[in-house]
């Protein structure tokens, strides 16, 4: 099986968004520079930034996210971001009525049944969790191997916490991959066992 990741852009405090569920500039280095990291063009990024992302990007074949997450982008109209084969929704609600029952996304119930149903998906590939409160509930659970973050030079102050709501400490392996890109310190960090 592969490895299980807890991933976001993070503030320099511990934020993924502010209160009102928006990133400011969390994104601004995914455009601060001048190599494509994916086909559409849109997003540019340093060459070292793109060396450590795209390596990581194509190694994902699952993203869990939470229901909050897949509301919030309208599920992504049915196609998993960034070449992703397949998306974890974690939620005590069916899906979206109309929902397309085609479309590689599967909505479960807990943190618990949707690393399974994820690992089962990806096979060898990566299982990246997405960072907040259900890679926080991941995280507690003992399921998550490795924890990454791109650490981006603003302050919040408040908002959602790249590890949600958990509570209690978790000791990391020290930093195994520190790469300073344009506007953003790619980290990467090993769950202690």
């Amino acid at each position: 099986m592969g490895k299980v990741v807890m991933y976001s852009s993070v503030s320099v405090d511990g934020f993924v968004a502010d209160e009102n569920d928006q990133p400011g500039p969390l994104f601004d280095w995914l455009s601060s520079g001048d190599v494509p990291l994916d086909e559409s063009g849109e997003l540019k990024v340093s060459q070292t930034s793109y060396d450590y992302t795209r390596r990581y990007w194509d190694e994902i074949g699952v993203t869990i996210v939470g229901r909050h997450v897949f509301d919030m982008t309208d599920g992504w109209d049915g196609k998993p971001p960034g070449g992703i084969d397949h998306v974890v929704v974690v939620t005590h609600r069916p899906e979206p009525e109309g929902w397309d029952p085609e479309a590689p996304f599967h909505f479960v119930d807990g943190v618990e049944a949707a690393v399974a149903k994820a690992q089962e998906l990806a096979g060898d590939r990566m299982v990246e969790v997405a960072a907040g409160d259900v890679g926080g509930q991941a995280l507690a659970a003992g399921l998550v191997d490795e924890v990454r973050m791109d650490v981006v030079p603003v302050v919040f102050g408040s908002g959602k916490r790249y590890f949600g709501s958990v509570h209690a400490q978790h000791l990391l392996e020290d930093p195994d991959v520190v790469i300073q890109g344009n506007r953003v310190l790619h980290l990467r960090y090993r769950v202690r066992r």
